[in-house]
């Protein structure tokens, strides 16, 4: 960024932060998105719950501060307002098969709230964390980029020595603890450093928000081929997954779609809450379940992905059922015309033709004679059979009972935030083998909230019935699928 007046006075007169820092209701925006949205980790709120939150905001303080004319106008006016163009501080939207309007912070406005988190006076102010964070930093860049062989062992066997020596310390009773301060130090640092992940996320699904506004005006003004366009829809999205921010996007998802990190880290959290230097600070309420906000930001970005994908889906459908007008009309047209020349045809040729040839069939090329088949029908009497048949087994139907299936995920999502389809069938066998499957993932895109890992295969068995009544095992290999709570 350039710190010159030009740059400035534009990004003052422009950026919604900016405006948001100058504006005369600045306490009452900050303090009130701060309580309603940061706080809580709320991504979308509807518009009748957040005006009525901001009535009582605004009934407070007209009761403390100036009177009914500090604030004059309505709860859902100043949401509206916030939301305009010119300030941008709230997002309003509406969510697929809904017409209840929604509001949401911008990346703008979260930016100004944690710089004014960053003006209070801190009682303490760690150094030592930062300062070995960036050291770590910085080996981590040189070790990983270091493409010589023998530097890289030899940097392994410095490790190993090192660990050498610090268990050859602790089994001798020396065991290095850290104090009260450097153990403040560093939980401040992942305290900032986990907030402002959050607000990361924010505004890296703003950025995929942008790309598929981008898309659905270049699909409405669109007067070119349907494969240019997806072309260069695909070119734009897979620069985007391709780019330093996607793939650090991605590699963040896929190490906390882990469960195994997941429980690492719920341990982590546990163990270091419980410590009595970060028990005197005091921590946040939600610290305990911050990687689960994490999942939960995530999510978000993930679906605007695939609303872009349904996007291009239905601009697909759309062009198709466009083709086939488009051809109804030329074939109306070819049929108009024609009526109108049987009135009055023209003296000149209306249409040309090519000359009439012969159509060569050589004798080798015919087939050959085949007699017709003529069906042997015996005129007999059809008598009735003495053998009595259950006419029940014409009326046995497989009926699969989706209510239990869903109160089984529901049950097992109580005490965890997710499970696996094959934890799902390894806890509740298959009873109606393929088709009770197909069951769970139809209840997984259409009931619950399910994430699907296409890079790791689970194998699922079933027990079934062989024709001759023998017991056999069938298994089908698919993609993870996790429910989410």
């Amino acid at each position: 960024m350039t710190f010159d007046f030009t740059a400035l006075y534009a990004l003052r007169t422009h950026h919604p932060a900016w405006r948001l820092l100058c504006s005369d209701h600045a306490p009452l925006v900050v303090s009130f998105l701060h309580r309603v949205f940061i706080t809580p980790n709320v991504r979308g709120m509807a518009a009748a719950d957040l005006a009525e939150a901001l009535e009582d905001e605004l009934y407070a303080l007209r009761q403390r501060r100036e009177g009914e004319n500090a604030f004059p106008k309505s709860g859902i006016d100043y949401l509206n307002d916030w939301a305009a163009p010119d300030k941008g501080w709230l997002r309003k939207f509406y969510r697929p098969g809904t017409d209840e309007a929604q509001f949401d912070l911008t990346p703008s406005t979260e930016k100004a709230i944690a710089w004014l988190a960053q003006l209070s006076e801190r009682q303490f102010v760690g150094t030592e964390s930062r300062l070995l964070t960036l050291f770590d930093l910085l080996k981590q860049m040189s070790e990983g980029s270091e493409a010589d062989p023998a530097k890289r062992i030899a940097e392994l066997h410095k490790k190993r020595d090192e660990i050498d020596a610090e268990i050859a310390r602790v089994l001798s009773g020396d065991v290095p603890l850290l104090d009260d301060t450097a153990v403040k130090d560093r939980f401040q640092q992942f305290m900032q450093g986990a907030r402002e992940l959050l607000t990361d996320f924010r505004e890296v699904e703003h950025n995929f928000r942008q790309l598929d506004r981008r898309v659905r005006v270049r699909i409405a003004l669109w007067e070119g081929s349907k494969g240019a366009l997806l072309e260069d829809i695909m070119g734009e999205r897979d620069a985007i997954a391709d780019s330093d921010q996607g793939k650090s996007f991605r590699a963040f998802w896929d190490f906390l779609l882990s469960s195994r990190r997941q429980e690492e880290l719920t341990e982590l959290l546990d163990r270091v809450l419980l410590l009595p230097a970060v028990a005197n600070l005091p921590p946040d309420a939600r610290t305990r379940r911050m990687h689960y906000d994490w999942m939960e930001a995530g999510e978000h970005t993930q679906r605007t992905v695939a609303q872009l994908s349904q996007q291009m889906r239905r601009f697909l459908d759309d062009q198709a059922w466009l083709e086939n007008r488009r051809i109804m009309d030329i074939l109306h047209g070819i049929e108009s015309k024609a009526v109108a020349l049987r009135d009055s045809p023209p003296s000149s040729s209306v249409m040309e033709m090519s000359e009439s040839a012969a159509d060569i069939e050589l004798a080798m090329e015919r087939p050959m004679f085949s007699p017709a088949m003529k069906p042997v029908i015996a005129n007999l009497a059809l008598q009735v059979g003495d053998e009595e048949i259950d006419p029940s087994a014409l009326f046995d139907q497989v009926v699969l009972d989706k209510v239990r299936l869903a109160r089984h995920i529901r049950h097992a999502l109580q005490d965890r935030a997710q499970i696996t389809l094959s934890e799902l069938v390894t806890s509740q066998p298959l009873q109606q083998g393929l088709a009770e499957l197909v069951a769970y993932l139809q209840l997984g895109s259409e009931t619950f909230s399910t994430v699907v890992d296409e890079e790791t295969l689970e194998l699922i068995r079933w027990q079934a019935v062989a024709a001759d009544g023998s017991d056999l095992t069938r298994s089908a290999r698919l993609p993870r699928v996790i429910f989410m709570r």
